[in-house]
Parts: C-alpha cells; sequence; structure tokens
C-alpha cells in the first residue's frame, strides 16, 4: 500500500469517527430541544397560574425553577449547536481533502471565476485555471484573495529561487500542521470583506470641533434641566434642549453613510475574528518560518484582538442607532451620533493602520496552505531541487491531473542547454500528456509546493508552451495563424535576454497545414531552436523529423509506442528513447469502421 493510499484510508476512518459523533451529538440536540420547549411552556404556564390564582406562592416557585432551568439549557443548547456546525464542517473539509486525493471533481469547490488568457505563456496549455485544473485541486482557500495569490504563483513566468526556498520552507512546515490547516478553512469566511475594506477607505465629514462644541452644549442642558428640577431656575431647557438637539442632526448629515458602512463592516470583523484568534493562539514551537510569518498576530502592542475589540465596541454603540426608542432619548440629551461617528473615525484610522497587513498573512498562508494540503495528501510526492547548475533530471514523473489508477510515470532528463527532444508516437500514445506532466512539473516547482515525482532536480527556467492552440472567429484567425503566431512569441521569448534560459514544450507543431509544408517549416523551426539558450521538448507525428538527430548538434529523439493485442491497440504509455517504429491512425480509422484501403 502507497503512502497516498494509507492517507486516504486514515481520512476515511476520520470522516467515520467524525459522523459518529455528530448522530450522538444530533440525538442529544433533540433531547435538549424537547427539554427547552418543556422547561419554557412550563414557566409560562406556572406563571399565569401565579397571576390569575389567589394566594398560589407554589406556582412563583415553579416559575422560578423552571427559569432556573431554562437558562442553562439555552446555554448548553446553544453550544451544542456551534459544535454539530463545527464538527459538520470539518466532515465536510475531510471529504473535501479526500476528493482531492481522488481526483472527484464533483466534489470540490467551484473554481474562481474568470477566463484564461490566451497569451500567457503557458496558462492555457497546462490547465493551470478552469474547471479540470491545477488551481482548482490546490486551492484550498475560503478567501478570494488566497485562492488568487495561489492562482498569482503558479501562473508566475520567472521564478525566484531565494522566494521558492523559503515557501518550500513553509510548505514543508506547514504540511505537518492538518489540524491547523483545517482549522484555518473553518474559521475563516470570505463574506463581507469587500464591505469592511470599503469602510476603511472612507472617511467620516464630521468636525471634532462641532462635535466638542455640541458636547458641552449638551452638558449645559443637563445643568439646566437638572436647575429646574431644584426649582433653582425657569426651564430654560425646553428650548436648549430641541435646538442642539437640531443642530446635531443639522451637523450629522452625511455621517449616515458612516453608519451603513460600519453596520456592513461587521461582517468583516466576524469573519476575520476566528482566523485571527486563531492566529494570535497559534504557537509554531520548531517550526520558525511559521513563527516569522504570523509574527504579527504576536506583537503585545498591536494585537488584532484588541483591535478588533474596540471596533466591536463602537459599532455596538453604532447599532443603537436603528432602535428608535434608544436613539431619540441619547440624542436629545447627547450629541449621541456625532460622538459615535468620531469614535467610528478613530477606530477606522487605527484598524486600517494594522488590517492589510494582518489580512495579507492570512491570504499568504491561505496559499501556503494549499500546497501543504497537496503536499500531506501525496506524501509520496517530494520537493524538488533548484540548482542552478542542473538542468532537469526527473524520476518516475507523474500527471498530477490523471487518476492514480490509469497513471504512468517516466523518468527524463536534459543535461544541458541547446538541447531538443522530439518525440514520436502514435495517436493517443501519451505525448501530449507527458508535455504537460513535464510542464506542471515546473510549474508546482516554481511555486514551492512538492511534485509528482520520486525525485527532480531542475535549474530556473522561463516555461512557454504550444500545446492546445485555437482558431478565432471574432479576430478573424484561422488555427494554422494562430499557431504561428504562438510559435512566433515562442521564439522571441528565447531570445529574450532574461535572467533564465527558456524551457519550451510544443505539441504537433505546424498540424495546421499540409504535409510538405510542415515538414520544411518544422525542420526550419527546430534547426532555430537548437543550440540557443534554452531546452526544447517537442511531440510530432511527422517521423521524417527525427533524421534530425544525425543533422543537427543537439536534437535527440524518443517515443511512445503501442501493441495490437487482440484485435485492439493497448498503450502502455512508457517513454523511450529513439525515434517511434510504429504508427496507427489507419488502425484507429479500421477499428472505427472507416474504409483505408488497400
Amino acid at each position: 500500500m502507497t503512502g497516498k493510499q494509507k492517507r486516504g484510508r486514515a481520512l476515511e476512518r476520520q470522516i467515520e469517527r467524525i459522523g459518529a459523533r455528530l448522530n450522538a451529538w444530533e440525538q442529544i440536540n433533540r433531547r435538549l430541544s424537547t427539554a427547552r420547549l418543556i422547561a419554557g411552556l412550563s414557566g409560562i404556564a406556572a406563571g399565569i397560574l401565579a397571576l390569575t390564582l389567589p394566594d398560589a406562592p407554589i406556582w412563583w416557585v415553579v416559575t422560578l425553577a423552571a427559569a432556573l432551568i431554562f437558562a442553562p439549557l439555552v446555554i448548553l443548547h446553544t453550544r451544542l449547536k456551534r459544535g454539530i456546525a463545527d464538527f459538520a464542517g470539518w466532515r465536510q473539509i475531510k471529504r473535501t481533502h479526500l476528493a482531492r486525493m481522488t481526483l472527484d471533481w464533483a466534489a470540490l469547490p467551484r473554481p474562481l471565476p474568470g477566463s484564461r488568457l490566451a497569451e500567457h505563456p503557458f496558462e492555457q496549455d497546462l490547465d493551470i485555471t478552469g474547471e479540470f485544473s491545477l488551481h482548482r485541486l490546490l486551492n484550498t482557500a475560503v478567501t478570494r484573495a488566497g485562492g488568487e495569490r495561489l492562482r498569482a504563483w503558479l501562473l508566475a513566468t520567472a521564478p525566484d529561487p531565494v522566494v521558492i526556498a523559503r515557501r518550500q520552507t513553509l510548505v514543508r512546515e506547514l504540511r505537518s500542521l492538518p489540524i491547523f490547516r483545517d482549522k484555518l478553512i473553518l474559521r475563516g469566511g470570505a463574506q463581507g470583506q469587500s464591505a469592511g475594506i470599503g469602510w476603511l477607505n472612507s472617511a467620516t465629514r464630521v468636525q471634532r470641533r462641532t462635535v466638542l462644541i455640541l458636547t458641552v452644549l449638551a452638558l449645559v442642558n443637563l445643568v439646566l434641566l437638572a436647575g429646574d428640577a431644584a426649582g433653582l431656575i425657569a426651564p430654560i431647557w425646553r428650548l436648549t434642549i430641541p435646538a442642539v438637539f437640531i443642530a446635531g442632526l443639522i451637523a450629522g448629515r452625511g455621517s449616515g453613510d458612516v453608519f451603513q458602512q460600519a453596520l456592513e463592516a461587521r461582517a468583516l470583523l466576524e469573519s476575520v475574528g476566528g482566523v485571527f484568534h486563531l492566529l494570535e493562539t497559534t504557537r509554531p514551537g520548531d517550526r520558525p518560518a511559521l513563527a516569522a510569518l504570523i509574527a504579527p498576530f504576536h506583537d503585545a502592542r498591536e494585537r488584532p484582538s484588541t483591535e478588533l475589540a474596540r471596533v466591536g465596541r463602537v459599532l455596538f454603540m453604532a447599532a443603537l442607532r436603528s432602535n428608535l426608542f434608544l436613539w431619540l432619548p441619547l440624542n436629545l440629551f447627547l450629541p449621541f451620533d456625532l460622538l459615535v461617528a468620531v469614535s467610528l473615525e478613530s477606530a477606522r484610522v487605527r484598524l486600517r493602520e494594522h488590517l492589510p497587513a494582518w489580512l495579507d498573512v492570512w491570504h499568504e498562508l491561505e496559499a501556503l496552505a494549499g500546497l501543504a494540503t497537496y503536499a500531506y495528501l501525496n506524501p509520496d510526492a517530494v520537493f524538488p531541487v533548484i540548482d542552478a547548475d542542473a538542468v532537469f533530471t526527473g524520476q518516475a514523473l507523474g500527471h498530477p491531473l490523471i487518476k492514480d489508477e490509469g497513471k504512468v510515470r517516466n523518468d527524463f532528463a536534459l543535461d544541458r542547454l541547446g538541447q531538443v527532444v522530439i518525440i514520436t508516437g502514435s495517436n493517443m500514445a501519451g505525448k501530449s500528456s507527458f508535455l504537460r506532466t513535464l510542464g506542471l512539473a515546473l510549474v508546482l516547482t516554481y511555486a514551492g509546493g512538492v511534485v509528482d515525482a520520486a525525485a527532480l532536480t531542475v535549474a530556473p527556467f522561463r516555461l512557454f508552451t504550444c500545446i492546445r492552440v485555437s482558431d478565432s472567429v471574432t479576430e478573424g484567425f484561422s488555427y494554422f495563424y494562430a499557431e504561428v503566431k504562438r510559435l512566433k512569441a515562442l521564439l522571441t521569448a528565447l531570445h529574450v535576454e532574461g535572467d533564465y534560459p527558456l524551457f519550451s514544450l510544443i505539441d504537433e507543431i505546424f498540424k495546421g497545414t499540409n504535409n510538405r509544408e510542415r515538414l520544411i517549416g518544422s525542420r526550419a523551426y527546430i534547426k532555430a531552436l537548437a543550440g540557443q539558450r534554452g531546452v526544447s521538448v517537442i511531440s510530432t507525428h511527422d517521423l521524417e523529423l527525427v533524421t534530425l538527430a544525425d543533422e543537427t548538434p543537439g536534437v535527440s529523439n524518443a517515443h511512445f509506442r503501442e501493441e495490437v493485442i487482440d484485435g485492439g491497440l493497448v498503450f502502455d504509455y512508457r517513454l523511450r528513447p529513439g525515434p517511434c517504429p510504429t504508427t496507427n491512425a489507419l488502425k484507429i480509422m479500421q477499428m472505427a469502421g472507416l474504409p483505408v484501403g488497400e
């Protein structure tokens, strides 16, 4: 049994244990609901009898007893429901982990919205984003910002060895913290963040000097009111209190938007509060990289919990504005709205100073947690080695988007720049999938994650692919012209003076034109790639191109093949050296019932 299979079995057992606990708690929940109902109805009935029957002190005792029973039942029931909700969420997280292991796409969260960029060097060709994509497989973030950060890492076109090493260290540390990663998902929530950010970027038009003057006048009104009550002065307050109240309403024009944004920001505080508390209380232990990342949450002077509690108190006061019976007396005797607006402004300024940094740490952790979860769910995957003196050496390379039962792994190596490997083989033999295997290994490497391989050593490369070319009806491009444009862009990227050489992957070169011109163009293009500051792997059906290995230094051949067994084609998807000795197009046509001639 592989390490991944053992991890899958462990997840299944965890799901079963959580389910058993949930079932037990649901039974307790139903009993508590019944007990609450009985205690509540008993208290109401006893109270009615105590009020209607003469000389019935016993019913007051029953009412009190029912109240004393009902109150703790409510507290206990509330905590139990919260626990049930948490465990149900935790079970769903475990089920989603299992779906990631088995590539059960229907059970995974929907991919982030956004169209693929056709001009990107490899996004579309390697299925980095989209319905059945690497990003959807890896992304465990509950916030859009966290998911987009991971997507940006996967789509980065210029690797940074220093950044990669830092991420690998963090992913290693987070891989061993499955409960922490699950809590990061469970306590997170994307709702309300946009409203909160809007509130942070807003500004109040209330002048502090005006608020100070009205506050002083309100205190004077209280003195006048007290003097009238003591019979010392005339009831002047009957004129001054309405005057100050009206002045406060006039001065507070425009503060309504501030209150509305503040009330909307409550969702932000609720969504980040749980995660921030988790990060504040997490003790990384012997994980120095993680400790450095979450250090802002352990600053004794500016703890998130302190700031959020301060904002929460102000928001509670702001919420009183919706209660007319409280709002009217408060504003009659104090410029309450204005005082709250000023407090909101102070809280907003303080929170705006710190919240972006805290959110940045959270989103960084979410992106890292996605890579760490993939590493945890695939314990046989390895961290690649970045070596500027190497080129590419991979052992047992596998495609991360192919299910294990259908996956075949291959070794592959390039030992010097300027190499071009021409891969020939029959239809459906695995050429395109192998190109994507190489590309995805590079993408995962440069993002800082593990790769589906037994070992991988690779130099920093810029990656460029030409695999899934499509025509454009709206722009008037034919398939062949779209392919020409793509290959031209690749050749231009090859000759760009950059920090790193180019690693290019080309599938079925020039397949959009006739045989004669395709062969001429392909030979010239491959010769233009050979010997340059980069390496290329090219698949083709044109067996005539294999002779370039004898003519052009740096060009070599490899192939996939098939066998005919019991009248059918059988593929082993094994990469072998040299040109392909077989073809199968006519055989496939014949199997489909098409005429194939002599």
